[in-house]
């Protein structure tokens, strides 16, 4: 099992999406003029989280929103994926990672200011 894991983990980190997102972070941070190693180092906490919150997902893609249990003394039944309120935790933290190292989202259409339904 923890073979699994780890070959999931490396799965996700040599990603080329991993890549990207962590060099767009990086690139925001120097742009912001925040580029010491202290961000640097909330860049890799985000990384790790990223990396976790799709490990979450991954399991709830393949066993449900709903697991079931065997307690070993005689009592089964179903209960929720613990993991479905481990992404909202992980998603939380996720956001105030990027809120503290002064990162918001962009909003980049291409329009250069003009309204969308102008022709």
């Amino acid at each position: 099992m923890v073979y699994i894991a780890r070959a999931a983990v490396k799965k996700i980190i040599e990603s080329e999406l991993y890549a990207d997102i962590k060099k767009d972070l990086l690139d925001q941070l120097d742009r912001n003029g925040n580029d010491g190693k202290y961000y640097t180092d909330l860049v890799d906490d985000y990384m790790d989280l990223w990396v976790t919150k799709n490990l979450l997902i991954e399991d709830i893609k393949k066993r449900g929103v709903t697991v079931t249990y065997n307690n070993g003394g005689g009592q089964k039944g179903r209960k929720k994926n613990d993991s479905v309120e481990q992404l909202i935790k992980v998603n939380a933290q996720m956001l105030k990672l990027l809120s503290e190292i002064g990162i918001k989202p962009t909003q980049t259409d291409g329009t250069d200011g003009e309204d969308d339904d102008e022709m």
